[in-house]
Formats: structure tokens, sequence, C-alpha cells
């Protein structure tokens, strides 16, 4: 069987042909292989279904971008805090520096 459907190609001239994608991958973009827990992908695959399609790899990558952006304005927010109130002697309290609490026990 497998002969028969190498056969149907054997005019076609590849000559000409040249490697790589067919359409160009957009710009500002990396195809990589990443290794997801299954939850993960069942996750973002069954909000793509509920929504009745789509592409669940582009929905990964929002949430990505989503985290990214959200990190970087927390610590804009926290560096601006610091410098707020570096005037006024108010420094941050490491959990490690809290002082133990006292046993009233004798």
């Amino acid at each position: 069987m497998k002969k028969v459907e190498a056969e149907r190609y054997r005019d076609i001239d590849f000559s000409r042909g040249k490697r790589g994608p067919v359409i160009a991958p957009e710009p500002g973009k990396t195809k990589i292989s990443i290794r997801l827990d299954n939850a993960v992908l069942e996750y973002f695959r069954a909000l793509v279904h509920k929504s009745g399609g789509g592409n669940y790899q582009t929905l990964i990558n929002d949430a990505l971008l989503e985290h990214v952006h959200r990190r970087s304005t927390l610590d804009a927010v926290r560096q601006a805090l610091r410098e707020e109130l570096a005037p006024y002697g108010i420094a941050r309290r490491a959990s490690s520096s809290r002082q133990p609490r006292r046993s009233t026990r004798p």
C-alpha cells in the first residue's frame, strides 16, 4: 500500500523547492519546545473549547505576558513607594527582623 501512495508523487519536481517554513514566522516570536503539566494544557484547551475555538498556545502566551506585565508593574510600584518613604526613614521590614513572641508561661 505505501508503495502505491509514494508512486502518486513521483512526477512532482522539487528541484526549485525551498527549505524552511512556507509562511514566514511572526516577527518577535520564537518557536520553542517546552514541557508543561498536563493540567495546564487541559485548562487552556478547555478554555479554547468553551469559547468555541481559538489557539490554546496563544492563551498560554497571553497568560505569561500578563504575568510579566503585572510583575513589572508591581516592582515599579514597590520601587516608587521605597523612594517616597525613604525621606521619612521608613524602612522595609524584613520578616526575619521581627522579634519572636515571648511566652507568658513560667
